[in-house]
């Protein structure tokens, strides 16, 4: 299980995102650690058990286990979150945005990483599950403790293709059923 076999899973019709799953997987200039914990947190959010099969061995053999656990630990966080405060942002009535969230996210303040890294995978969550007061939030925290405008960049660009594979893997799977 690994990237070139998901790579080999993706139909002829979206070779775009094979090469860019190559791309931005295969030639990012991240650190291990932020590559691989943005990759898994994405997969996980993507919601695809294919991908996810694929990448989480690759995921584990670079992260260290607290980053690994810290990478699955902002994915079931901003899941929870991305929808708490997207919902608390679109609905009209800002009253909303005044109440105690009571929402436990201690992980948040304690994550067993580097501060930085599980920013950038809450963040890249973010992006999959499309929370933009999420989003914003995450790249101000990243912004401010110095990380550049192409790292985050980086974060969107694993998140929209690890996502995009999910979907047409995913579809395949089902239509395949009627052929």
């Amino acid at each position: 299980m690994s990237l070139d076999n998901l790579k080999s899973r993706v139909p002829d019709y979206a070779k775009d995102l094979k090469l860019n799953l190559g791309s931005v997987i295969g030639n990012s200039e991240l650190p291990a650690q932020q590559l691989w914990g943005t990759v898994l947190a994405t997969a996980i959010a993507a919601r695809s058990p294919i991908v996810l099969r694929e990448l989480a061995p690759e995921a584990r053999a670079n992260l260290t286990p607290e980053a690994y656990t810290a990478a699955k630990a902002a994915a079931a966080v901003m899941a929870m979150n991305n929808v708490f405060y997207r919902t608390r942002h679109l609905l009209s009535d800002h009253e909303y945005g005044t109440l105690r969230a009571g929402l436990r996210m201690n992980v948040i303040g304690n994550p067993g990483v580097d501060k930085v890294d599980f920013e950038l995978w809450s963040f890249a969550v973010s992006a999959v599950n499309g929370c933009g007061m999420c989003l914003d939030s995450h790249e101000q925290v990243l912004r401010k403790a110095g990380v550049g405008r192409e790292v985050v960049q980086e974060a969107f660009k694993i998140a929209s293709v690890v996502q995009a594979v999910g979907s047409a893997l995913e579809a395949e799977a089902v239509l395949a059923e009627f052929e």
